[in-house]
C-alpha cells in the first residue's frame, strides 16, 4: 500500500491544501503592511517591528506543532485531522486580520499584534500537518517528487488567484456593492477565507495516510530532538532551504524599488511578479521528469547554477529594455520554481532516513522544523532588504543616487546570487542518492513486513 500509484484527484487533492495556504500567505507578503498602514493607520515602522516580533514566534511554534501532530493518534491519521478541523478558524482569522475595527492607535496596535499572532500560529497548526501529510501518503521516492510537484503548481495557482483578484474585489466591494474601503478589505478577505476552508476540506477529504511507523510507541521528546539534531542530511538540506529562501527574499523584496526607483515605471511590477508566478509553475511541470531521469540532487544542483549565471547577468540589464527584464525574470523564475518540490520530496526522503536509521519516525518534527527553517530564511531576507537599502543610502519617495541605484541593482544580481551558490554548495555534500535511498526503502518495507508478520 505505501509504494501503490497515487491517483490524480489524490495529487489534485494535496494540491488544494497548498492553494489555500498560498492565497493567504500572498495577502500576507504582498498586501498586509499597506493595510496596516494605509487603511487601518497604523505607522508603518511600528508594523515592521510587529511583523519581526510575530514571525520569530510563529517560526518558533512551528516545531511545537510538529512534536503534537507525531504525537496525534485519530481514525483520519496523524496530520489529515488538522486540515479538517483547523480549516475553520483559519477562515476566521484571516477575516479578523483585515478587520479594522473603530479603536485608538493603541488599541488598533493591540488588535493588529493579537490578531496576526493568532492568525499565525492557526497557519502552523494546519500548515505543519499539511507538510508533514506528504511523508505518509506514499513512500516512493518519485511519487513525493510528483506530489511535491502538484503541491507547488496548486501554490502559485492559489498565489495567482490572489494576485489577480485583490484589487478588482475591493473595488467591487466599495464600488458596485458601495461599502467602505476597510469593509471592502473584510469582505475580499472573506471571500478568500470561504475559498481556502473549500480547498483545505477538499485536501483532507480526496488524501490517504498509507506510511505507517514501525514502532508505534511514543518516544520522549529528548529523542525525537535528538535524532533530528544528529541527522547530518537533515542539516545539510536545512543550510540549502535557507539559501534558496534569502535568493527568493531579497529578489522580491527588492522588485518594487527597482521598477520604481531605477526603471522608473512602478506599474510594471504586477506584470513583473505574475510572470514570475506563472514561470514558477513551468520550472515545477518540467523538474519531475527531470528528476525522475537524473536524480533530485543532481536536478536542484543544475537549477541553481543556471539561476546564478542568470542573477549575475540581470545586473547588467539596460532599465529601457522592459522585454528583456521580463524574460530574464521569467528564466529565473523557471529555476526558483523547481527546488521546491525537490526540497520537500528530500525532507520525506529525511524522515525514511531518520526511521532507517534511529527506528523512529518523526515525520511531523522533520518537516515543521523545516518549515521554521524556512520562514527564518523569509525572514532574514527581508531583513537584509531593509538593510542593505539603507547601506546605499536609500530615501524613500525622492530621487535615488547613482550609488543607491546600483544598490537596487545588485539586490536583483548579484546578492541573490550568493544565496544560489551557497544552496549549491550545500547540496554537493547532500549524502542521499536515489541508489541509498532505494535501500533505505527496501530495509524499511521489510521491517514493517517482518512487523506485520511478527503481529499475527
Amino acid at each position: 500500500m505505501t509504494h501503490q500509484p497515487l491517483s490524480l484527484k489524490e495529487k489534485i487533492g494535496y494540491g488544494f491544501g497548498d492553494a489555500a495556504s498560498s492565497m493567504f500567505w500572498k495577502l500576507f507578503s504582498m498586501y498586509l503592511m499597506f493595510f496596516y498602514t494605509d487603511i487601518f493607520g497604523i505607522d508603518a515602522a511600528i508594523v515592521g517591528t510587529m511583523f519581526l516580533v510575530t514571525r520569530i514566534w510563529d517560526a518558533a511554534f512551528d516545531p511545537v506543532v510538529g512534536v503534537i501532530a507525531d504525537r496525534t493518534a485519530s481514525r483520519y491519521g496523524k496530520f489529515r485531522p488538522y486540515i479538517l478541523w483547523v480549516a475553520v478558524p483559519f477562515g476566521i482569522a484571516g477575516v479578523l486580520t483585515f478587520s479594522t475595527p473603530d479603536l485608538d492607535v493603541s488599541g488598533k496596535i493591540i488588535y493588529a499584534y493579537v490578531t496576526y499572532s493568532i492568525m499565525m500560529m492557526i497557519y502552523s497548526l494546519i500548515n505543519v500537518p499539511y507538510a508533514s501529510l506528504l511523508g505518509v501518503m506514499t513512500a516512493d521516492g518519485r511519487e513525493r517528487t510528483t506530489l511535491s510537484s502538484f503541491r507547488m503548481v496548486f501554490a502559485f495557482l492559489g498565489s495567482i488567484i490572489a494576485l489577480a483578484l485583490v484589487d478588482p474585489l475591493v473595488k467591487f466591494f466599495s464600488e458596485t456593492v458601495q461599502l467602505s474601503i476597510p469593509a471592502a478589505w473584510q469582505f475580499t478577505a472573506a471571500f478568500f477565507a470561504a475559498l481556502a476552508v473549500a480547498f483545505f476540506w477538499l485536501n483532507f477529504a480526496w488524501t490517504k495516510e498509507r506510511v505507517q511507523p514501525i514502532r508505534e510507541e511514543k518516544p520522549a521528546l529528548k529523542d525525537d530532538i535528538r535524532d533530528l539534531l544528529g541527522n547530518w542530511p537533515w542539516w545539510i538540506l536545512l543550510g540549502s532551504g535557507i539559501s534558496a529562501l534569502i535568493f527568493n527574499s531579497i529578489r522580491d523584496g527588492a522588485a518594487i524599488y527597482y521598477f520604481k526607483y531605477y526603471v522608473g515605471d512602478q506599474s510594471q511590477v504586477s506584470l513583473y511578479f505574475v510572470l514570475g508566478q506563472a514561470f514558477n509553475i513551468v520550472g515545477i511541470v518540467f523538474v519531475t521528469p527531470i528528476a525522475h531521469k537524473i536524480g533530485k540532487k543532481m536536478t536542484y544542483m543544475g537549477a541553481m547554477a543556471v539561476a546564478t549565471v542568470l542573477s549575475i547577468a540581470f545586473y547588467w540589464m539596460d532599465k529601457s529594455n522592459l522585454i528583456g527584464i521580463l524574460v530574464m525574470q521569467s528564466l529565473i523564475s523557471v529555476c526558483a520554481g523547481s527546488i521546491f518540490p525537490l526540497l520537500w520530496s528530500m525532507y520525506a526522503d529525511i524522515a525514511d532516513y531518520s526511521e532507517w536509521k534511529t527506528g523512529r519516525r518523526a515525520t511531523g518534527l522533520i518537516f515543521s522544523s523545516s518549515s521554521m527553517s524556512q520562514k527564518f530564511g523569509w525572514t532574514l531576507g527581508g531583513a537584509l532588504t531593509g538593510w542593505l537599502l539603507a547601506w546605499f543610502g536609500f530615501q524613500a519617495n525622492a530621487v535615488q543616487s547613482a550609488e543607491a541605484q546600483d544598490g537596487i541593482k545588485l539586490m536583483l544580481s548579484f546578492f541573490p546570487a550568493v544565496g544560489t551558490v551557497l544552496s549549491v554548495i550545500f547540496i554537493l555534500i547532500y549524502p542521499l542518492s536515489e541508489k541509498k535511498l532505494a535501500g533505505i526503502t527496501a530495509e524499511l518495507d521489510q521491517r514493517r513486513a517482518e512487523q506485520n508478520k511478527s503481529a499475527d
